[in-house]
């Protein structure tokens, strides 16, 4: 499995918080931690723990190896499969409707 790059992550929780539309207050108040404790780990002076990471995932709704970047070889296509499931979930169903129309062009 491949290093987690720790000044990657950071940046990639703040990507995620900002895609969200949600303040580094509002993720704080959703993890039960301080605004501080986010601002550091987005700068990269603190590193989340696994079940911070955890509980952060779950909050962007992305699986927790998206997350960080690592993803063993055997579990990839799993793993893809998992995210566009949750991003799907997402959708209204006109838009679900939309996207199996748009599928169904691409795959041919």
């Amino acid at each position: 499995m491949k290093k987690v790059q720790e000044d990657n992550l950071g940046t990639k929780v703040k990507e995620l918080r900002i895609q969200m539309k949600l303040t580094q207050a509002e993720v704080a108040e959703a993890l039960n931690v301080t605004p501080g404790y986010i601002s550091n780990v987005e700068n990269n002076r603190t590193a989340m723990s696994l079940r911070m990471l955890t509980y952060y995932a779950k909050l962007m709704n992305i699986t927790l190896d998206s997350l960080v970047g690592c993803v063993e070889t055997e579990y990839k296509q799993v793993a893809i499969n998992n995210e566009l499931a949750s991003l799907i979930d997402q959708l209204s169903d006109e838009d679900k409707s939309k996207l199996i129309k748009t599928l169904k062009i691409w795959v041919k």
